[in-house]
């Protein structure tokens, strides 16, 4: 096999979608079901948190078992994996916060480093981080491992800015989507590595995310428009599932065209 048939063939195994706007859309709401999901489970549903966190950790480890036997990427798995250890990051965060008492800060410079130690231990053996070549046991594994930690340590960096700051929903939320904004043109326009470009973009969009989750959700009284988090949560998962339909449906198209 030449390296072009190789390259071509790896494509395929990469368990990972393409990076595009869909990616990126699907993603944001996918860290604000994250936020208001756990918020209605663990209030409304009247689960409390450690109910919850358990409720949600064993969905998670059955998904993500599935996923991992996967060999190939399946939009609906995928994404409702993603989902899912959204609502687990944050869940997470908030034990440690309200239950354990440990502050943002704290909680943000823990997960920070064990990012961080992810990130090494992945180039260390891999000597890559991209994802477009996740197409081993262990690289997947250490992927979902950052994108957890990803979504922890921004639940607890998007708290600390607009809660532990006091910058509230809507001006938290602006600030990390201005801050993805000049990542994005860093990358198209002045070629900032594509790879660390992403993962920067990656974690910001958990806490922007997050903000967006809150804004929407909160009463007035705290800054948010108080559509509650049972109508976001439902808005956002109904525009998720058309989304990733949308994109399932297109990626048979084309393994049925490259067939013919």
């Amino acid at each position: 096999m030449n390296p072009i048939e190789r390259e071509d063939a790896l494509a395929v195994l990469n368990k990972v979608p393409e990076v595009t706007i869909w990616f990126w859309i699907i993603k944001i709401m996918a860290t604000t079901v994250g936020e208001t999901a756990a918020d209605f489970l663990n209030v409304r549903l009247h689960f409390g948190l450690s109910g919850t966190s358990l409720v949600m950790g064993v969905l998670l480890a059955f998904f993500l078992v599935m996923q991992v036997r996967e060999q190939k990427y399946v939009p609906w798995l995928y994404w409702a994996t993603v989902v899912l250890i959204s609502i687990v990051g944050t869940l997470i965060t908030d034990n440690l916060v309200d239950n354990l008492g440990i502050s943002l800060q704290t909680t943000s410079f823990v997960f920070g480093l064990a990012l961080a130690a992810t990130f090494f231990g992945w180039y260390r053996l891999e000597r890559t981080l991209s994802i477009h070549t996740i197409y081993t046991r262990r690289r997947e594994l250490f992927y979902w491992a950052a994108i957890l930690f990803t979504f922890a340590l921004g639940t607890a960096a998007g708290d600390l800015v607009a809660e532990g700051l006091n910058l509230g929903y809507a001006t938290a939320g602006l600030g990390f989507g201005c801050i993805i904004s000049a990542v994005t043109v860093a990358h198209l326009v002045f070629k900032a590595n594509g790879v660390t470009t992403f993962w920067i973009a990656y974690i910001l969009t958990r806490p922007l995310g997050a903000s967006l989750g809150d804004f929407l959700s909160q009463p007035g009284n705290v800054g948010g428009l108080g559509l509650g988090t049972t109508s976001t949560s439902v808005l956002f998962l109904t525009t998720i599932f058309t989304l990733v339909f949308y994109m399932t449906s297109a990626q048979k198209k084309v393994m049925v065209k490259d067939r013919s």
